[in-house]
């Protein structure tokens, strides 16, 4: 299933197509590699263990993440804080991957952002519970690994650049799983990190942080920035 992540009413015709053609080559490499253990395999066998006293943190994600540094706005430059986001992920091959992309690292914290890809039905239907079991599963492997723990909410989505209302019943389940995460957060004190209250207005997206109604542009990935660092200190000063 193509979803057409990067894509705009505004996009030329040849645009589309070279956003829709890595779309399909994402799908058949997931195919090949259905948990992502490829993908930063090389990456991760070259990472030195962290030096003493730095606090090494992982972001862990699907597209939202992987995309993040790609514009003009940089993930966290000059912090040694890594991405291990890919394109079309859901929970479940997040939790397949958890081990590599992020135990193996000796990371302090682990910053974890998935869901949408679940609710959005890219594998066939998922609940927002089962999102969530799979979402406290990693939590749990972090924990029992000694790493912090934060569980950011999804980000908000729109239909401002497309006329159909898929989009809308995304966003009744992006609220529902949100509130589920948050309230597993507020239960075992990992930290809360919300993406969405800073992203929507009127439980969409808002239009200024996003040029496709999905990903984030530059704007909004500074909204983020901001919103991660803080919870980063957050959970840093947890012992």
């Amino acid at each position: 299933m193509l979803l057409g992540f990067g894509l705009s009413g505004q996009d030329s015709p040849a645009d589309r197509t070279q956003a829709l053609e890595r779309e399909l080559h994402q799908q058949q490499l997931a195919s090949k590699d259905w948990g992502g253990l490829i993908r930063y395999g090389s990456d991760n066998s070259e990472l030195p263990t962290p030096a003493k006293g730095e606090n090494r943190v992982v972001f862990l994600g699907d597209q939202i993440t992987e995309y993040w540094g790609r514009g003009n706005s940089q993930l966290f430059p000059g912090k040694s804080w890594l991405n291990r986001g890919i394109a079309g992920q859901t929970t479940d091959q997040m939790l397949i991957r958890f081990r590599q992309d992020v135990i193996s690292l000796h990371p302090t914290v682990v910053v974890i952002l998935g869901g949408l890809n679940d609710i959005a039905g890219l594998h066939g239907p998922v609940s927002e519970e089962t999102a969530l079991d799979n979402l406290i599963s990693m939590a749990e492997l972090a924990n029992a690994n000694g790493i912090r723990v934060i569980l950011a909410s999804i980000t908000p989505v729109c239909d401002c650049f497309t006329k159909g209302v898929a989009r809308q019943r995304w966003q009744e389940r992006i609220s529902e799983l949100n509130e589920l995460i948050e309230k597993y957060c507020a239960s075992t004190g990992a930290v809360y990190l919300d993406y969405y209250s800073a992203m929507a207005k009127e439980d969409n997206l808002k239009m200024e942080l996003t040029n496709d109604g999905v990903l984030p542009n530059d704007t909004g990935y500074r909204v983020m920035t901001n919103r991660a660092e803080q919870a980063i200190a957050e959970a840093l000063k947890k012992k």
